[in-house]
Parts: C-alpha cells; sequence; structure tokens
C-alpha cells in the first residue's frame, strides 16, 4: 500500500524536513531531560527532577503528533536512535552525576536550540502548509514556556 500525500511536492518535501527535523529533536528533548532526570543531585533536586519529568512527557507528547503528521502527509518519519544520534542538534547531559545548577543551565540550553529550529521551521513551511506550521507553533509555544521555567530558576 502507498500512502499519498494531500500536499503538492513542493510543500510535502518542505513540511516533511521540517517535521523530521522536529521529530528527530523532541526524541532526543526527551533522553536528554531523562537523562538529567535520573542524575540531577543538588539542593533543588526533587523540583528539578520533577520538572524534567513534565519536559520528558511534553517531548514524547509532541514527538508523536509530529511523526503522525509526517506520517498524513506521505512522508515516513524516522525516530530510530542511529538518526536521533546523527541528527540531533541539542547539546548532551554527561552521564555522571549532575548539580541542579548545571542540569538547568543545560535544559535551557536545549530549549534554546529547540526554539531556534523551530523558528526556523516554521518560517519555512509557512508558505507551503499552514497545517504543519500551526503544530510547530504549538511546540514552540510549550518549548519556550519550559525554557522560562527553567531559566526562571537562575536568577
Amino acid at each position: 500500500m502507498t500512502i499519498t500525500s494531500p500536499l503538492s511536492p513542493d510543500a510535502q518535501k518542505a513540511a516533511g524536513e521540517a517535521l523530521q527535523a522536529t521529530l528527530v529533536d523532541l526524541v532526543d528533548l526527551s533522553l536528554v531531560a531523562k537523562q538529567a532526570h535520573w542524575n540531577v543531585v543538588g539542593r533543588n533536586f526533587r523540583s528539578v527532577h520533577l520538572q524534567l519529568d513534565e519536559v520528558v512527557t511534553a517531548a514524547r507528547t509532541f514527538a508523536d503528533q509530529v511523526a503522525e503528521r509526517a506520517a498524513a502527509i506521505a512522508v515516513n518519519p524516522d525516530g530510530r536512535s542511529v538518526t536521533v544520534a546523527a541528527e540531533t542538534s541539542l547539546p548532551q547531559v554527561a552521564p555522571t552525576w549532575v548539580s541542579d545548577a548545571e542540569v538547568v543551565e543545560a535544559m535551557v540550553a536545549a530549549m534554546d536550540g529547540m526554539a531556534n529550529g523551530l523558528r526556523e521551521r516554521i518560517s519555512a513551511v509557512g508558505e507551503y502548509d499552514p497545517v504543519t506550521q500551526d503544530l510547530l507553533i504549538e511546540i514552540t509555544e510549550a518549548i519556550e514556556q519550559h525554557r522560562w521555567m527553567f531559566q526562571a530558576q537562575t536568577s
């Protein structure tokens, strides 16, 4: 069976590339946040630990929505670990105990990278597919809110 796209070939290509890049970043964000969740230590351990789980849940939920949007426009989503490892743009967390302050800084940096990439993709798909653009805007809003909540802990 073949899934056909409701979009023109140019629109399918632009939206598909934006969705795939977003999928990779979301899968990796969930992994980065979970790695930090398991290894965070410090005075604010509990609140950061719980906040990281909120990020993981959001990233996994959005990853599923992004992958299903890709499938709906006849683009095969690729969230395999080999693909994520090769294509992620996010900074990584060390595989050691990490202080709560370092985790907060790492999450702000990861979400800065995600938000910047999302904003570029929002512009790139704007003329081709408003449905994909709307999804990317929704994700950006959530990522920037999580970023703000982490960054508020640095002052």
